[in-house]
């Protein structure tokens, strides 16, 4: 299962007045596992920038004035997204730019609005969340995933904490893949795995890491707040 984490950055709100994307980052998990495929790039939007959007990334025109222009990279990015299923937090403004700025680079037909298979965190993160903050802060605060190098927004680094909040608020992340023996290296530790053999069948158990802890914990405070039973598992360790 192959996804995308998307985020732009904007000269300012509305595409329909005329704003465009000058930043994306993409961040790709493969089985639930965030991959090292990543896709970044600024973008000139041959226009000027709001004063109120710089404030927020950080970006002037004169740091892109040497950056290609979106029809020059439209054709690389829609082949890296390829069939990906989307994961985009506020979808529609996202895909409302990009959709645009596609139409504008003559390959309407890679519209990414028309995909069956977008996620939008914000509205997944509202039915879990109802009635709270579910904007990316309060999503790393929530979830205890580190933010402090965001102080300004950025692309890339907003794809990544996406990714990481998508994965804590959908049940973590796989550590493990069967077909892929070499995740274990960069994963976990040999101490965390040790070989038994019953009936005759060598069988890997894995120990859970802290990391691993951690996240349970996070997904038993999540059913403590979302079930008025709160979370059987607690109750039988008691």
């Amino acid at each position: 299962m192959r996804q995308i984490v998307l985020d732009t950055e904007t000269t300012g709100l509305d595409w329909q007045k005329g704003h465009k994307i000058i930043e994306i980052g993409c961040v790709e998990l493969v089985n639930r596992r965030k991959t090292k495929n990543t896709f970044h790039q600024y973008i000139n939007p041959d226009r000027e920038i709001d004063e109120a959007a710089q404030e927020v990334h950080g970006l002037s025109n004169e740091d892109l004035a040497d950056k290609p222009f979106f029809k020059d990279v439209a054709k690389e990015l829609i082949q890296y997204l390829g069939d990906a299923e989307l994961i985009i937090h506020n979808a529609e403004f996202d895909l409302g730019f990009l959709d645009n700025e596609l139409r504008d680079s003559a390959i309407p037909e890679s519209q990414l609005s028309s995909r069956s298979s977008v996620i939008d965190t914000l509205i997944l993160a509202r039915q879990i969340h109802p009635g709270q903050r579910n904007n990316l802060d309060a999503l790393c605060k929530r979830y205890t995933i580190d933010n402090s190098s965001r102080d300004l927004h950025g692309a890339l680094l907003d794809a990544r904490l996406l990714a990481d909040v998508y994965l804590a608020m959908t049940g973590g992340q796989a550590n493990l893949s069967l077909d892929q023996e070499d995740d274990v290296a960069d994963n976990q530790t040999a101490n965390n795995f040790k070989k038994i053999n019953r009936k005759g069948i060598d069988l890997v158990v894995t120990a859970p890491t802290e990391d691993d802890y951690k996240q349970h914990e996070q997904q038993l405070d999540l059913l403590d707040k979302e079930s008025s039973d709160g979370a059987v598992w607690r109750r039988l360790n008691t």
